[in-house]
């Protein structure tokens, strides 16, 4: 009887303790841009694994996320480029008044598998292959306003735009890619394109060094968040500096 007893009160007492971890366990939500997806999602893993915490992710570009904030959007963290990352702070959005830098990101260039990879690691041989490309492909956020004004600067803008086609985002500038046709190249931001070198596509390398354009993303927990000390903790571990290397296994520098 005695030993009965041992037996029910342990289980009584792991049963317990199960409740009380799920009790503990929260949800929270990220506001992220796209660019840093493939790093993000492995330190938010981890995190989820060490806590027992669920965190959701909602990408978007830089655009989608001025839109998404503007209309009061709910979230615990937010990652975004700087420059967002200071409008949400001049509207009082977020806590932190001066965010830490999660990395920096570069434009990438990319072509299909069944491609030759194209001479650009220099300026001019760059210049060259876009003039000789039969078509280019780029979104309409960051990487795409940098592009544009690059090209203009390079003095080439007129004659690339027949050749032209933008979209919204990498997801879809990406997928054309690889169900594209011809000798077309695309760009976009070097994480979301290694991301995608499973998929039919490679990362030819970054644009030359004298002509790269790097977006820094920054981290901030949401004044509008339901539980401060636990997106406190999720925004402390995404910015640590010992989990630095998934970001850096990214491409995210």
């Amino acid at each position: 009887m005695v030993a009965f007893k041992k037996v029910f009160f342990s289980f009584v007492f792991m049963l317990l303790c199960m409740f009380s971890l799920v009790s503990k366990a929260e949800s929270l939500t990220i506001l992220s841009a796209g660019a840093v997806e493939p790093g993000l999602v492995k330190v938010v893993e981890d995190f989820e694994k060490k806590t027992g915490h669920k965190v959701s992710i909602q990408f978007g570009t830089s655009p989608q996320l001025s839109q998404k904030l503007s209309s009061n959007v709910v979230a615990d963290v937010l990652v975004a480029p700087v420059s967002v990352m200071q409008d949400q702070i001049s509207a009082g959005r977020v806590i932190q008044t001066n965010p830490p830098v999660i990395g920096k990101v570069g434009a990438g260039i990319t072509v299909r598998n069944a491609l030759t990879s194209p001479a650009v690691a220099s300026v001019e041989e760059f210049k060259q292959t876009l003039l000789q490309s039969e078509s280019i492909v780029y979104n309409t956020a960051s990487t795409g306003v940098y592009l544009d004004k690059l090209f203009e600067k390079m003095g080439i803008s007129e004659q690339l735009k027949p050749k032209t086609q933008k979209f919204a985002n990498g997801d879809m500038v990406l997928t054309h890619i690889i169900n594209g046709k011809g000798k077309e190249i695309g760009f976009g931001a070097i994480p979301e394109i290694k991301m995608y070198e499973t998929k039919g596509l490679r990362l030819v390398g970054p644009l030359p060094a004298e002509i790269q354009n790097y977006t820094s993303y920054a981290a901030a927990v949401m004044k509008a968040t339901s539980n401060e000390k636990i997106a406190s903790d999720l925004f402390s571990y995404i910015t640590q500096a010992s989990n630095r290397h998934f970001y850096k296994d990214a491409g995210i520098d």
